[in-house]
């Protein structure tokens, strides 16, 4: 079997099984809005499948190859005045983007979520610079220049887990009102798995903030001649100074911003590359066709195999990184509606990590072309092809622009896990064993001290990571013990519900000290390894069966918490409503405080006056009250103690001048105005510029009348909604 047939084999049962799923609660179907995704889910698959496809088996004429060039081209070269004012000038802007984008920061829902409040399109691109990191770069460019396209199968295979993520997690993560991966943990199973998770995340967060520190640290070292650590500490300060002032509003925003530079400098590279070479056709044509494939071989090259490729990213990274990264899971809840949240995770696999592929991989495959091609001698080493083909391509200024995006990748990752790791700490571990009752100001303080002492600890760790010869290869090993039992446990406890607390332990203990094991005598991961090599004898136990550890820890995980399942005593059906797939409307219920309709949405444009006599911080989680008139409730379908969307009509804003508000009361019939509302001086400060505007008004989740007539005695505003967050 070839890696395009096992691919989409084993990924459609992934993707099979979501779709079933989906349609057995109704998102999916053959009418109306459910018809909509279907023609969605399945042309996407379709879509990937064509294009990959024909990468792999069509025909494609190749030009003839150039003689070779000799000699070894270094990556070394000067740096003008130019460059190093590009890149000053780019790092102030990201600077003071960042902290202007962080100034409204009164609660954790603010600091963590940016108040639930952004467009899915920030959502979408500040989740590429995410993914994109400065590791990213070196990594993709050196395997597309080995490999070519191939290359880019890590980032084209997310699309099997989509009806899963889009119709069975999102809706859960959105409306169970959890703030962290941990606390779902300890909300399905209790305190014991909540703990072991936290310890097994902000290992990894804090030990990942060090290794991207490091990387860019060594990245600048080569192309500037800058200490290592003196590099790292440079970026570390940028990364850090808005993170801590700002919080999620400024990752979002500065994540957009060096999400669309860091799209443009890979353009940029490609563009030069064919300009080099004489166009775009002269390029394609470069790139000779073992190099234009979709897929490397299945199973031949220990290296890169196409069976271990899958089994690593596109199962085990791909679902650790969409459903329990924390940086990832803090993005999508910083979405104004679910609806919001899916649209995001529709633009990012199906065109922002296409175009991403080409990104990070660009300096990889123009590097092969410009050697076909007669441009680069045959000696180029593929750790420093990204360094040669810019040097190569860069005219002053741009070389400089260049490297500000390479040190951007690693800030719009660093700033993520920075963020992961405090929310965790403060979440997980400080609200509820060290201070459970002090007011927001608090927390928000000590979230603030936290992000700095998260950004600490990992440049602590970059002079120890500088005493590893092989730093990757040890994180590598270190991310395969971690990922494949994790991933394990949660999908077991999002899918079945007779998955027990026992279970739960015992596949991430039983996964992990399998993985251990596996390091120590590489042999128990053969029978996995689909006739993979186990590579070097001689090497480690780490670097052997270094892809197939995957599928190894995945079944030995499954096959641990299965079994501890079935002897040990399951919780009450009802404590797992809403937390596991197919109770999505207890959720919602609960989230609202009476029942609900998911896509329900309706909006109107209303005048607004100040009111002093509203409070701005009314409910647990710090919304402020307001009040409408009749016709006003009436074209939202609200009441008291719902919840509304205010914002600023300028859709472009992507809603940075937002806020979630909860109704406090109608007003009477006679109120002055027919489509009015009063808002807290400090909240309309927020959302429009002046009482003239007529403001955006938005009820989401429920909103006809048959769900008021079912829906209980509505919410006390004094109260709030009850969220586990606050």
């Amino acid at each position: 079997m070839d890696t395009f047939s096992y691919q989409y084999t084993v990924g459609s049962v992934i993707f099979g099984f979501g779709l079933v799923l989906a349609w057995k609660r109704g998102y999916v179907g053959l009418r109306g809005r459910p018809l909509r995704s279907l023609v969605v889910l399945v042309g996407g698959l379709l879509g990937f499948a064509g294009l990959q496809g024909y990468l792999e088996y069509g025909e494609m004429t190749e030009a003839p190859a150039a003689p070779p060039l000799t000699g070894s081209p270094s990556a070394a070269g000067e740096v003008t005045g130019l460059d190093y004012a590009v890149m000053g000038l780019y790092f102030t802007a990201v600077l003071a983007l960042g902290t202007w984008a962080g100034r409204r920061q009164k609660t954790l829902d603010d600091y963590f979520f940016a108040g639930r409040r952004f467009a899915w399109w920030m959502i979408a691109f500040s989740l590429v610079a995410t993914v994109v990191g400065s590791y990213s770069f070196v990594k993709y460019s050196r395997v597309g220049f080995e490999h070519g396209l191939a290359s880019s199968q890590t980032y084209l295979n997310d699309w099997f887990w989509m009806p899963l993520f889009w119709f069975s997690w999102l809706p859960i993560l959105y409306f169970s009102g959890v703030g962290s991966i941990p606390e779902y943990f300890d909300r399905r199973f209790g305190p014991r798995v909540r703990a072991g998770v936290t310890t097994i995340l902000l290992v990894y967060l804090v030990g990942y903030v060090g290794v991207n520190l490091f990387t860019m640290g060594t990245a600048l070292h080569h192309m500037l001649g800058w200490p290592v650590f003196g590099a790292a500490a440079a970026v570390c300060c940028i990364s850090g100074a808005y993170v801590t002032a700002g919080g999620q509003s400024s990752v979002i925003v500065t994540d957009l911003f060096q999400g669309v530079m860091l799209l443009l400098a890979g353009v940029a590279i490609i563009a030069l590359g064919a300009s080099y070479l004489g166009g775009l056709d002269d390029l394609w044509s470069h790139l000779p066709r073992s190099h234009r494939r979709a897929f490397p071989h299945f199973n031949a090259d220990p290296a890169f195999p196409g069976v271990g490729v899958f089994w690593q990213d596109g199962v085990a990274n791909t679902a650790m990184f969409y459903f329990l990264n924390q940086g990832t899971i803090m993005r999508f809840l910083a979405a104004r509606h679910v609806d919001d949240g899916r649209r995001a995770m529709l633009v990012v696999p199906l065109i922002l990590m296409p175009v991403a592929a080409c990104v990070v991989a660009s300096g990889g495959w123009v590097g092969r072309a410009l050697v076909h091609a007669g441009a680069l001698p045959a000696s180029v080493d593929a750790k420093e092809a990204f360094y040669v083909t810019t040097r190569l391509l860069s005219a002053p200024g741009l070389y400089g622009f260049v490297l500000a995006t390479l040190t951007a990748a690693l800030m719009s990752t660093i700033d993520t896990l920075i963020t992961g790791a405090a929310s965790i700490i403060i979440n997980d571990v400080y609200r509820p064993y060290i201070r459970p009752s002090a007011d927001q100001r608090h927390y928000l303080r000590v979230a603030r001290w936290t992000a700095l002492a998260v950004t600490i600890c990992g440049l602590a760790l970059v002079p120890l990571y500088m005493g590893f010869r092989s730093i990757y290869a040890a994180h590598g090993a270190f991310t395969a013990a971690v990922t494949p039992p994790l991933v394990a446990t949660f999908l077991l406890a999002l899918l079945w519900r007779g998955f027990t607390s026992t279970g739960a332990i015992a596949a991430m203990a039983g996964g992990v000290v399998a993985i251990l094991a596996s390091a120590v005598w590489p042999d128990l991961v053969t029978p996995f390894a689909h006739g993979v090599p186990a590579g070097d004898p001689s090497a480690p136990g780490l670097r052997q069966h270094a892809f197939m550890r995957a599928l190894f820890g995945l079944v030995v995980s499954v096959t641990s918490g299965v079994l501890a399942s079935w002897f040990t005593r399951h919780r009450r059906p009802q404590v797992l409503d809403g937390l596991v797939a197919g109770t999505v409307s207890v959720a919602i219920e609960r989230y609202l405080g009476r029942p609900g309709i998911e896509s329900a949405r309706r909006c109107a444009q209303a005048h607004w006056r100040p009111a002093t006599d509203l409070r701005v911080d009314a409910t647990a989680d710090g919304l402020a009250c307001v009040r409408v008139t009749p016709p006003l409730a009436q074209a939202l379908g609200c009441q008291a103690g719902d919840r509304l969307y205010i914002s600023d009509r300028r859709a472009w804003l992507g809603g940075f001048r937002s806020a979630h508000v909860v109704v406090d009361r109608v007003l009477p019939p006679d109120s002055a105005g027919s489509m009015l509302i009063e808002l807290p001086e400090a909240t309309a400060k927020l959302v429009a510029t002046s009482v003239a505007d007529e403001i955006r008004i938005e009820h989401h989740y429920g909103c006809d009348d048959t769900t008021h007539a079912r829906a209980r005695s509505p919410v006390n505003p004094s109260e709030g909604r009850r969220r586990q967050l606050s």
